[in-house]
């Protein structure tokens, strides 16, 4: 009897998780008997990994908010490092979250378990010297954009642009007039949505700075209605204290961010997948970010690069503003909301920039693509 095609897959975090359930269950259209097991969160397990170590325990931003989070992840290393030896996974998949993933990529690689590393780490950002490494110990790396394939090229690692899965994942699963009724909106009044991030480092950093933002705004446009889609693994409990702190009147939607995104008239989010998920909806946005003193200098040692939003990376210029650390604070936010919301020939050229990256992310089927790469290695390997 042949033994099941086994598969260790680690992501940790949720814009991981995400994609990775959906690049499980592609390979499982093609072969529902491969088996897979590793790190993960609440997508994931539904898509059938079985999940060893939770993402929720080791997803963080920034370089001092690690230190709060070490135990766990070194505990996360070494119960990777045994699965590794005892159940002898014909294939490592790996998914971003490149600190710990590079990691899990050596012992892998010692232990002679070819690497698939699905979405690149940010080697075009910073930390351009972790190609060198990355070419030692994956097989074959899969990357969404097609600006990194000649950046893996000419370090000799094995790559393939496959496009971006978001393109399949967001779609809003309600009309326009659905998703007013149900969030218990007036259609004929503007809507911000306020999207301050998928961990909780973020939401305790960004939420007060949003809420206040929302109360300035308020003062302005009486009319503007403020909507809040909490991320994955993200509870209604859990942003309950800021919201009982707070006197502005916000709707809090659980498991919806793409409707809300798709009724906005604009967007103030945190910096990261969501700045994509916008793009593709065509949505106007602006882009806030803030992490720790220390992160944030370290950060600006090692970064090379002019922007920290997706949406303005893909497309090689600012097309959404950006606010970060000192400037992220409720009055700037607030001023820059104005100036684009007294606007609508602003807001309107902002989505038709949004349109043209949402263009260059490649074709919707990305997943089914990475699947056949991943499924061609397993048979490899196999024979």
């Amino acid at each position: 009897m042949n033994k099941p095609k086994k598969v260790l897959l680690v992501a940790g975090e949720a814009s991981g998780d995400l994609q990775a359930a959906h690049l499980v269950r592609a390979i499982h259209r093609i072969d529902p008997e491969v088996q897979f097991f590793g790190v993960g969160g609440e997508q994931l397990e539904r898509a059938g990994l079985r999940v060893l170590y939770s993402s929720r325990r080791l997803s963080v931003v920034g370089i001092s908010e690690v230190l709060p989070r070490i135990g766990s992840i070194l505990k996360a290393l070494r119960m990777l490092k045994r699965s590794l030896a005892q159940e002898s996974p014909d294939l490592a998949v790996l998914v971003d979250f490149p600190d710990f993933n590079l990691r899990v990529a050596k012992y892998a690689y010692r232990r002679k378990v070819p690497v698939v590393y699905y979405i690149s780490p940010q080697v075009w950002a910073w930390r351009s010297g972790r190609v060198r490494q990355i070419a030692r110990v994956v097989r074959k790396m899969i990357v969404l954009f097609p600006f990194e394939v000649p950046i893996y090229e000419k370090a000799g690692v094995d790559v393939e642009w496959v496009g971006h899965p978001l393109l399949d994942i967001v779609r809003p699963a309600l009309s326009a007039e659905e998703a007013f009724e149900q969030f218990g909106l007036d259609p004929h009044r503007p809507v911000i949505g306020l999207l301050p991030g998928s961990r909780m480092s973020e939401i305790q950093r960004l939420l007060p700075v949003l809420l206040d933002t929302a109360k300035i705004l308020r003062q302005t446009f009486p009319t503007l209605q403020f909507l809040i889609p909490l991320a994955p693994g993200i509870s209604r409990a859990a942003v309950a204290p800021f919201l009982e702190r707070d006197s502005v009147s916000v709707t809090v939607v659980e498991g919806r961010t793409y409707d809300v995104m798709s009724v906005a008239t604009l967007l103030v989010t945190a910096s990261g997948t969501a700045t994509l998920e916008g793009a593709i909806l065509g949505k106007p946005m602006v882009i806030i970010y803030k992490v720790s003193f220390l992160s944030y200098w370290i950060g600006r040692a090692l970064i090379h690069v002019n922007h920290i939003g997706m949406a303005n990376l893909v497309a090689g210029k600012r097309i959404a503003p950006e606010l970060i650390q000192a400037d992220a604070n409720p009055a700037q936010i607030a001023q820059v909301c104005l100036r684009l919301l007294k606007d609508p020939g602003l807001l309107k050229q902002m989505a038709k920039e949004m349109a043209a990256v949402r263009e260059r992310l490649g074709e919707s089927g990305s997943a089914q693509r990475a699947a056949r790469i991943i499924y061609s290695l397993l048979i490899e390997r196999k024979a």
